[in-house]
């Protein structure tokens, strides 16, 4: 079995690396060779990347991986030694009972019940945002109007963040999620968020107010240390992945006025549209990974104690024994089940909130304006395949 490697460069926009398709056909499993010399796997599979996620036996905590996380393939020991160390609340990479404990307090704000109260607000500020965008004229980016304030100001609300501090929060998540950052950016920027939101606990222990943060405060469970590593989590990760879809799938649809007209004109389409546009686009384009426990044998291979898997979950969301007509974009097909929020029990914790953002912002745009185009050749939209989320960074448009 030759080893392959993780790429991130795209021959086509909106389709996974074909290198990574190609080792899909050839089986849902493959030998990877990490920078570091490691020898680990990549999944390409979606009943193989379904059952990693599920199982109990391969961890997230980073410090088994190698390396910890795979857009840090290329940086010094500085960095990985730094991610190694968890900070309390962030508990994304951690395991089962840890992991249990910080969800547990924070699952009832992401139901789908609580999303439905917020989504009056979310019409609010969609219709702001394409407002500002009217005034501002044409050619705009759709990225700058649209989609990054959504999410950005949905998030602050919900937590308490003021949005008027969104600048260098907005910043550092670049230099975080960014695969050519050098170590001391980004551990400058993890510091620089993690001393802001510090600042911000504190001031809401000393004047709660009513907002996600201040009940947490005052629920008298965590700690200011791990208040500030779930508020980290939660900040960076409620703007910056559904921006780069309200960006990415706008993108696509407008690469498919037929699939648009149907979004537009059709309510009964959109939530099945989101799903789709989801599945189809899955901006998670690095990892994630997990680490073996035990030896697990999966689809057949046996994957041995201490070994990392990479996941790749564009090219699984694109498995034809899954989805057929995978590669095609079709907002009529049920999409239910992709794997772009993950599966198991690090399944995203506000898919439910970015579900209502999408169902509510792409409609709007659309509805706003019917004839949004490409200000642009396509060939000049700039993709994000320097970051660990894929999307664009930049969508001038026009009506």
């Amino acid at each position: 079995m030759t080893d392959v490697t993780l790429t991130t460069a795209r021959q086509r926009p909106f389709d996974p690396p074909d290198e990574l398709t190609d080792l899909r056909k050839q089986g849902p499993i493959h030998r990877m060779a990490y920078a570091d010399g490691h020898r680990g796997w990549l999944v390409t599979g979606y009943a193989a990347a379904r059952a990693v996620l599920a199982d109990p036996r391969f961890s997230n905590r980073p410090e088994l991986m190698h390396p910890p996380i795979p857009a840090r393939m290329e940086l010094n020991k500085e960095i990985r030694e730094h991610e190694f160390r968890v900070p309390p609340g962030f508990f994304l990479r951690m395991d089962a009972p840890e992991h249990t404990r910080y969800r547990k307090l924070l699952t009832g704000q992401f139901t789908v019940r609580r999303m439905k109260l917020l989504e009056s607000r979310v019409e609010e500020i969609a219709g702001a945002c394409l407002d500002r965008m009217e005034a501002a004229g044409r050619p705009a980016d759709l990225v700058e109007h649209f989609a990054l304030p959504i999410p950005s100001l949905v998030i602050c609300e919900l937590l308490g963040v003021p949005y008027d501090d969104r600048g260098q929060f907005q910043a550092d998540s670049k230099v975080l999620f960014g695969l050519d950052s050098k170590a001391e950016d980004v551990i400058g920027a993890m510091t620089r968020i993690s001393a802001y939101l510090d600042g911000l606990i504190r001031r809401k222990r000393a004047e709660p107010a009513d907002d996600l943060l201040s009940g947490l405060v005052t629920g008298g469970e965590l700690n200011d240390e791990e208040l500030t590593g779930v508020a980290f989590l939660l900040l960076v990760a409620g703007h910056e992945t559904t921006a780069n879809m309200l960006g990415l799938g706008t993108y696509a649809l407008l690469a498919n006025p037929g699939q648009l007209a149907a979004m537009r004109d059709d309510p009964e389409l959109v939530d099945n549209g989101v799903e789709e546009l989801l599945r189809y686009l899955t901006i998670i384009h690095l990892g994630p990974v997990r680490a073996a426990l035990e030896d697990v044998e999966i689809e057949g291979v046996l994957i041995r104690e201490g070994e990392a898997v990479t996941l790749s979950l564009p090219v699984a969301n694109r498995d034809p024994s899954r989805f057929p007509g995978a590669d095609r974009l079709d907002v009529t097909r049920p999409a239910a089940g992709h794997l772009t929020f993950g599966h198991g029990i690090h399944q995203c914790l506000g898919q439910q909130l970015a579900r209502t953002e999408m169902r509510i912002g792409y409609p709007a745009l659309l509805r706003r304006f019917p004839d949004l185009r490409l200000a642009v050749s396509p060939e000049e939209v700039p993709m994000r395949s320097d970051m660990s989320i894929y999307g664009v960074h930049r969508l001038p448009v026009t009506w």
